[in-house]
């Protein structure tokens, strides 16, 4: 028997959501239907936060109790007006990638069961030069969202120093991540390189508080900058992207004043929709300027601790020290 479903009006495209009552956030009864509603009602952000990257889609087709399914590549049978970019992953292969160019090409994805979108940090034009510059603050276990708030701030301390904005949001759960537009004239090793730069600066002014290791036996209870997401074929939730969690939280973009104060939980998929009413689009102009990493490659050159590990799935990559973990490489001297 054919499965049940509704036509929902997007755009310039009707978008079949099969299923619409399945419960996918169960601790608030929230359903598929809910979650494609959400994804248009907030359209506007969350194209702005998407529009031309290639898109990895975060798949949860029975809900969020089940095992996710992480889909890098276009889904094989789509709508013919879908559009795709070819991108080319760390091993040297390539595939075609979801192109999102239009609010419907989300709903379509949240159809699919995808709760949270997962953009490079490129667009369509020119997939080998960045023009965002990531900054992922992940508070360690033991901390809280109060954690990653101090090091948020403190990193806008220092961008504003350098002469650079960013911007900032929750990441769904205790992180935050602030987003700096970039030109696009350096490649991936270049912008990871300014990634890291940026976080020893930060680490530099509070190293009780924020930690650069790579290695988790290193980091102790502070908040980690994972410089690995400005990699190739890194990625984080976008902007207003559900989480996998019971509840439906959003990862959420902030003003720098709301910061101050935010719990987290106080956004997800039922109360984002009437502040994107309410408020718009906060981060509206994060596409007005696009900055120089020039200042950043500076302090990458003069500092003598040089490249650090990439991740383990990684070919090894020139300048990387020893990826082993500190413990391991003692016992193995």
């Amino acid at each position: 028997m054919a499965s049940p479903y509704i036509e929902l009006q997007v755009g310039e495209r009707t978008v079949k959501v099969t299923n619409p009552d399945k419960v996918y956030f169960p601790e608030i009864g929230a359903t598929k239907r809910e979650l494609v509603e959400y994804y248009v009602s907030v359209g506007e952000g969350a194209l702005r936060a998407l529009k031309d990257r290639p898109t990895n889609l975060k798949r949860h087709p029975d809900g969020v109790q089940t095992e996710a399914i992480y889909q890098k590549r276009m889904p094989p049978k789509h709508p013919d007006w879908l559009e795709s970019v070819t991108v080319r992953f760390p091993s040297g292969r390539t595939a075609h990638s979801l192109r999102v160019t239009e609010v419907a090409a989300i709903a379509y994805g949240a159809n699919l069961g995808t709760l949270d979108f997962h953009p490079w940090q490129v667009r369509a034009s020119d997939v080998e030069h960045p023009d965002e510059l990531r900054v992922d603050l992940d508070p360690q276990p033991g901390l809280d969202f109060a954690a990653a708030r101090k090091a948020a701030l403190l990193t806008r301390e220092v961008l504003g120093e350098l002469g650079l904005t960013g911007f900032v949001k929750t990441s769904g759960n205790r992180g935050v991540h602030i987003a700096v537009r970039i030109e696009p004239r350096w490649d991936f090793i270049q912008v990871r390189h300014a990634g890291i730069a940026l976080a020893r600066a930060v680490e530099d002014r509070d190293p009780g508080l924020v930690t650069t290791a790579w290695w988790k036996e290193e980091r102790g209870e502070r908040v980690f900058i994972d410089f690995n997401q400005n990699a190739r074929d890194r990625t984080v939730a976008s902007a207003y992207s559900v989480r996998a969690q019971p509840h439906a939280p959003v990862s959420a973009p902030l003003t720098w004043d709301e910061l101050v104060d935010a719990d987290p939980r106080d956004f997800d998929i039922r109360t984002v929709p009437a502040r994107f009413a309410e408020v718009g689009d906060v981060h509206a102009a994060i596409d007005d300027v696009a900055y120089s990493i020039e200042p950043l490659l500076e302090l990458y050159a003069k500092d003598d601790r040089g490249d650090m590990p990439y991740p383990p799935n990684y070919p090894k990559m020139p300048g990387e020290p020893m990826r082993v973990q500190p413990s391991r490489a003692r016992n193995a001297d």
